[in-house]
């Protein structure tokens, strides 16, 4: 079972790397023994993603069901031939991640298949399962079955992936509408976004940024420095969103480029090592 098991961990790898370069570089900078399982996670998120996503010409709603079907199978029974289900699997059983997340991030993906006007509810519910749960299934990792550092954590980590998601609704604003028909802010409507619409969302993104920050620095040595990374990167694009017009929201899809992920790779390092003295 070793190398089955070593090999579905490679494949959630090869998932993560060819649809992330942000998400690769920050999980590099982890300590080694937390790879295979932020692989892992990864690699189960992202292909849920892909259903909802990417696959057009395909019954979405019965992919999603066997695929929701699959996971809990996967979990139960403790094995899978689809290697990406397996590695999450050994995840979850090894640490304890409760199926009320797993229940939770699938849900928001059912959200997706149906075209909704999102309330201030539906808002919260779809960016918990879709987001905040994300972080608590990686937090279970950081925190290795330390169970009272996990709850002293748990709130900061959810801040922390809601502020990750509200920066790529902003990001996504114009392919969201013009490829799926979503606006997810909850009473903005697209074609009347205005300057006053963007800057209540900017503070309520900036609120959930500085009350996830303290967290951070609470975090195991061995996983701060990638949260750290995680937390700059999104950070920066979200001071890039801040400064652009709404037009340029509207217009196109702001990104960092890479040559300034990777100076802001290095100037986390830097930060994290002086902190380490």
């Amino acid at each position: 079972m070793n190398l089955f098991d070593q090999t579905t961990f490679e494949c959630s790898k090869v998932v993560t790397t060819r649809y992330s370069t942000s998400f690769t570089m920050g999980i590099r900078t982890l300590s080694g023994e937390y790879h295979n399982s932020i692989y892992a996670i990864y690699g189960f998120v992202r292909y849920a993603d892909e259903i909802v996503d990417t696959f057009h010409d395909h019954d979405k709603v019965a992919l999603l069901r066997r695929f929701k079907e699959d996971t809990h199978r996967a979990i139960d029974e403790r094995i899978s031939l689809n290697p990406i289900l397996h590695a999450f699997q050994l995840v979850v059983n090894t640490y304890n991640i409760p199926l009320k997340f797993v229940d939770a991030f699938l849900h928001s993906m059912e959200m997706d298949l149906t075209k909704i006007e999102y309330t201030l509810q539906a808002y919260r519910e779809y960016i918990y399962g879709s987001a905040e749960v994300v972080g608590l299934m990686c937090l279970k990792v950081f925190c290795d079955g330390d169970e009272s550092l996990y709850q002293s954590l748990e709130a900061p980590a959810c801040r922390l992936g809601s502020a990750f998601q509200k920066v790529n609704f902003l990001r996504d604003m114009k392919s969201d509408f013009n490829e799926r028909g979503r606006v997810y802010f909850p009473g903005v409507q697209y074609d009347r976004f205005g300057e006053r619409d963007k800057q209540l969302i900017e503070a309520d993104i900036q609120a959930d940024f500085d009350a996830a920050r303290e967290g951070i620095a609470r975090l195991p040595v061995k996983a701060r420095l990638g949260v750290q990374l995680a937390y700059e990167y999104y950070l920066r694009l979200f001071q890039k969103i801040c400064t652009s017009p709404v037009s340029g929201v509207l217009s196109q899809r702001i990104r960092i480029p890479d040559h300034r992920k990777w100076m802001i790779l290095a100037s986390a390092y830097l930060r994290y090592r002086l902190q380490m003295v």
